[in-house]
């Protein structure tokens, strides 16, 4: 029956074999229904199974059947929030595909953009706001936008929002939002955070859950490979020859390693772009648009964009920094092996890593053995040694100087050597991509 079985209506339902579906994920299979009922819900999937489409469908579908008001004007009806733009602009398009029979109106607001478009759009009125916590804040604060009238709330990648410090934005939007509404809470995992939040913002939630919690999509082939912080960016050159990939997502852990990792693949004739919260709205856009046309062979990236990349035919994802969360690791390797294709995922694993891919097989239950890569023999990395100047037994005591008269009527003062100055020590530093407050605009 596929997604005739749901009871969509006409237009949906157009828009839906318009994209070229048929046959409902389970993810969509157990969310659809409820969700149509006005139900709340608390959703948990693996990426990449069709999540966006639980969710759009039945919002489409309710907003449809229940015309806009004279006040649509800075009343949105439905709210979607997302932790990062791309995730935003994933939902956006979303919407609009499946809606496109539909007189509905969306737009997507989020930071890294000048706020004068948006402030056009909003305007002009919209029925779907697809957001970002922090600049949903500043319009809110501007007065461009009033949650007053929202009958539908979604909360898309929850975790993720809370892993990257929103949970105090989130509660004061979901305080603007009327209490007589519906929320349907979306989540890769279900953390003691997640259940706490969606028992005070859910009312009598129904749980669905498609596939083994914590575990990863079976699709993907795992591989763990031993590789000392020095010799990664050769295992890495090595490894996109020796396996001819060409599709192939990069996760550094910060933005400075990103950067560095792609200028050296440059310096070894792989084209690669790099993807990051330091980087501009458009420059994220040509990025991700040259990764998909072919244009660039790999796509560095941080975290900020491990849920928002939805990208077909992604071969590879390869952790060049084995990610410090074992949720992170989920999302980077959901990336590749979507919607039923397969995929491989590489994991380099350093000295001081093993804490981490403790964390990941405690979290998915699963042994995984560290390998040396074959093929690959790592070249002996000459580390500079400072050598130190050592005095000389016999000249342990400085030399005496002969007295020197002084001048007369002046005191005699020790003669000494004028102390060198050290030289300022400068600090390198960097900025992660995780964490609180630095996120409040994306």
């Amino acid at each position: 029956m596929g997604f005739t079985k749901f009871g969509l209506s006409d237009h949906v339902m157009k828009g839906v074999r318009a994209a070229g579906y048929a046959t409902p994920t389970p993810i969509q299979s157990l969310a659809i229904i409820p969700a149509l009922a006005g139900k709340d819900i608390i959703g948990s999937a693996q990426t990449g199974t069709g999540k966006t489409a639980a969710f759009v469908l039945p919002l489409l579908h309710r907003l449809a059947a229940s015309p806009a008001s004279h006040v649509r004007g800075h009343h949105p009806r439905a709210l979607v929030l997302t932790p990062t733009r791309e995730l935003a602009q994933q939902v956006q398009i979303a919407v609009a595909k499946y809606g496109r029979f539909l007189t509905l109106r969306s737009v997507s607001i989020y930071g890294g953009v000048s706020m004068d478009n948006q402030l056009k759009l909003l305007k002009r009125g919209a029925d779907i706001v697809v957001a970002t916590p922090g600049r949903l804040l500043d319009h809110m604060q501007r007065g461009s936008i009033d949650l007053s009238h929202i009958q539908i709330l979604v909360l898309d990648e929850a975790d993720r929002m809370l892993d990257m410090g929103f949970i105090h934005d989130v509660r004061r939007i979901i305080a603007k939002v009327p209490a007589d509404r519906q929320t349907l809470l979306f989540s890769a995992t279900i953390s003691p955070e997640i259940t706490s939040l969606a028992a005070n913002v859910l009312r009598n939630p129904e749980m669905v859950e498609a596939g083994e919690r914590h575990n990863t999509v079976e699709a993907i082939e795992q591989h763990f490979y031993s590789a000392p912080r020095e010799a990664k960016i050769d295992l890495l050159l090595h490894a996109l020859e020796a396996e001819h990939m060409q599709s192939v997502l990069v996760f550094s852990r910060t933005k400075h390693g990103a950067d560095k990792i792609c200028r050296r693949l440059d310096r070894g004739g792989v084209a690669s772009v790099a993807i990051h919260s330091n980087r501009t709205q458009a420059q994220r856009d040509r990025a991700l648009e040259g990764f998909k046309a072919g244009k660039f062979r790999v796509l560095v990236a941080t975290d900020i964009a491990a849920r928002g990349i939805d990208v077909i035919g992604i071969s590879h994802v390869i952790n060049y920094d084995i990610p410090p969360y074992a949720e992170d690791y989920i999302h980077r390797i959901g990336r590749t092996g979507r919607a039923g294709a397969s995929g491989d995922a590489i994991t380099f694993v350093g000295h001081d890593d093993h804490q981490y891919l403790k964390r990941i097989e405690q979290f998915v239950g699963k042994h995984f053995p560290v390998k040396k890569y074959p093929g690959f023999t790592a070249r002996d990395v000459q580390v500079p040694v400072k050598h130190e100047t050592h005095t000389p037994p016999h000249a342990a005591r400085p030399q005496q100087h002969p007295e020197r008269k002084p001048p007369h009527g002046k005191k005699r003062t020790p003669f000494s050597t004028p102390r060198k100055k050290s030289p300022r020590r400068v600090l390198e530093s960097f900025s992660s991509d995780r964490g609180g407050a630095g996120w409040s605009n994306y």
